[in-house]
């Protein structure tokens, strides 16, 4: 079974990756996970403290779009972390892959793995 998986790198103003990060570790990644979204990993980039990314997996493009936009609309995320978030990016990028189940297997291990160390 293919998954369909969503990365999203921010670039964020210069100075505000610890803000950030402990924004999305405290509360928008346990939003996320209370509105159903499964979260492969988030982080730092390794070459750069305020260069960030969120990898997010979905069954299919269109269970993304209907839950993301379900997501985005709620006054949790309206009321929550959106302006705190929002402030800290300078700019982002959005890439989505199909992924076939073999593929999404090794994914989970080595972030299992990288979460360990």
């Amino acid at each position: 079974m293919e998954r369909i998986i969503e990365i999203l790198q921010y670039t964020l103003r210069k100075g505000t990756g610890v803000t950030f990060h402990n924004i999305m570790r405290e509360i928008s990644i346990p939003l996320h996970q209370r509105h159903g979204i499964e979260v492969i990993s988030f982080g730092h980039s390794m070459h750069n403290p305020d260069c960030y990314y969120l990898i997010r997996a979905f069954d299919s493009h269109e269970s993304m779009v209907v839950v993301l936009d379900a997501f985005y609309a709620s006054t949790d995320w309206r009321s929550g972390p959106r302006e705190d978030i929002i402030s800290c990016i300078e700019s982002s990028q959005k890439t989505v892959v199909s992924m076939p189940s073999g593929s999404m297997e090794e994914l989970d291990r080595y972030v299992a793995m990288v979460n360990a160390q």
